[in-house]
C-alpha cells in the first residue's frame, strides 16, 4: 500500500454526500495515504452539502480517525449533477483523480423510474468520459463504483450499472492519459436504503420484521471495507480492470434472526420486490476465465482484448462467484454485525 498515493492530488468525488462519498472524504482527508491538495465534494444535494460542511467546520481538534486540521482549506463543495455535461465538465477541470460514486441505487425505485436510472448511472458516466476527453487530459485515473447487481443483471439498476462499467472500460480506447477502472462489490452494511436500517427500525418499534424470501442471500461488507476496496483498486488495477473483493455472504433471514436476538418479535415473509434477485453474483461464469486472484480480491480483466495486460502466475477463477456459495454461520454473522455496530 502506497501511503503517499493521495499526496498533493486534487480528488473529485461525485456523489460525495452519499454514504460511500462521505466515508471516502473522511478517510482521504485523514492523511492515511498522504494529504491531498484538494478534495472536491460534488453532488446535487444542497442540504447534505451544507450539513457536511458544518460538520467539518465544528471539528477543531484531531481525532483518532480523522485529522481535521486544515480540512477547511482541503475540502471544496460543488453543487452539480453528473446528468449535466456542463456541470461535470466544470468539476473535472479542477481534478486529477476522479471517484465516480454518483448513483440511483434503490432497485424498486429504478424499476418504476428506469429512465431516471439511465440518466444518472449510464449517461452520467458518459458525460464524465466526454468531459475528460475534452477538458480533463490531466486526470490520471477514474474509478467507477459498481455493484454485484451489474453482474448478470435482471433489474434496471443492475443494467444501468453494467452499462456504466462498459462505458468506463471502453473509454480507455480513446484516452491516452487517463486510466479508467471499476470496483464491484455487494451490500454495504447499514448504508442508506439497505435492509439493516429497516430491520433496526422494525425491531426498535416492536413491529414484525419483514424478510422478502427465506432463500435470499447477499454479500456483506462494511463502509470502511468499501473504501479500502477503492483505495486498493487505485493502486493495483491496470487499465480497464474491475476489482472484486473477497466478501462473506449470508441469508437475509439469518441477518434478521441475529438482529432480533431473544426479542419476541415475529418475522414475516413479504415477497420479493420488483427487480430483486434471490442470489447475487459478483463474477459471472462468463467472466471467470479472465478473472485472476490477488490478495483478498479478484481482478476481472477487460472484456475488450486490446486492453488486457497479462497477469502471469496468478490463479484464475474457474466458476462464478455467487452469494449462495460460502454462507457464514450465525456466530460469524453476529461478529460481523457487531463489528459494524448494528447490534443492540
Amino acid at each position: 500500500m502506497n501511503h503517499n498515493f493521495f499526496s498533493g492530488k486534487r480528488i473529485l468525488i461525485t456523489g460525495g454526500t452519499g454514504s460511500l462519498g462521505q466515508a471516502l472524504v473522511r478517510r482521504i482527508i485523514s492523511g492515511e495515504m498522504g494529504m491531498p491538495e484538494k478534495v472536491i465534494v460534488f453532488s446535487r444535494d444542497e442540504e447534505k452539502q451544507h450539513r457536511m460542511r458544518l460538520d467539518y467546520q465544528e471539528k477543531v481538534v484531531a481525532t483518532d480517525e480523522v485529522i481535521y486540521s486544515g480540512s477547511k482549506s482541503v475540502l471544496e463543495f460543488m453543487i452539480g449533477d453528473v446528468r449535466s455535461y456542463d456541470s461535470i465538465s466544470h468539476a473535472v477541470r479542477k481534478a486529477d483523480l476522479v471517484i465516480f460514486a454518483s448513483a440511483l441505487k434503490q432497485v424498486p425505485t429504478c424499476e418504476y423510474f428506469p429512465y431516471e436510472a439511465i440518466l444518472t448511472n449510464s449517461i452520467g458516466a458518459q458525460n464524465l468520459v466526454r468531459a475528460i476527453e475534452e477538458h480533463g487530459q490531466h486526470v490520471s485515473c477514474v474509478v467507477g463504483i459498481s455493484t454485484d447487481k451489474a453482474c448478470k443483471p435482471v433489474n434496471v439498476m443492475g443494467m444501468t450499472k453494467a452499462l456504466q462499467e462498459r462505458i468506463l472500460i471502453s473509454a480507455n480506447l480513446h484516452t491516452k492519459n487517463t486510466r479508467f477502472i471499476c470496483v464491484r462489490y455487494g451490500n454495504v452494511i447499514a448504508s442508506r436504503g439497505s435492509v439493516i436500517p429497516l430491520f433496526q427500525k422494525q425491531i426498535a418499534s416492536g413491529e414484525p420484521i419483514t424478510v422478502t424470501s427465506p432463500e435470499m442471500t447477499r454479500f456483506l461488507l462494511t463502509i470502511d471495507q468499501a473504501v479500502d476496496t477503492v483505495f486498493y483498486a487505485l493502486q493495483v488495477c491496470y487499465t480497464g480492470e474491475i476489482l472484486v473483493p473477497h466478501l462473506p455472504s449470508a441469508r437475509i433471514i439469518d441477518i434478521a434472526e441475529v438482529m432480533r436476538g431473544e426479542r419476541d418479535i415475529p418475522i414475516i415473509f413479504s415477497g420479493v420486490r420488483p427487480g430483486e434477485k434471490i442470489h447475487e453474483v459478483l463474477v459471472s461464469e462468463e467472466e471467470a476465465f479472465r478473472t485472476v486472484e490477488v490478495d483478498h480480491a479478484f481482478i476481472i480483466q477487460p472484456i475488450l482484448p486490446e486492453l488486457r495486460r497479462p497477469r502471469v502466475g496468478m490463479p484464475t477463477l474457474n466458476k462464478e462467484y455467487s452469494s449462495a456459495d460460502k454462507l457464514v454461520d450465525k456466530e460469524t454473522l453476529r461478529s460481523i454485525l457487531s463489528q459494524a455496530g448494528v447490534l443492540t
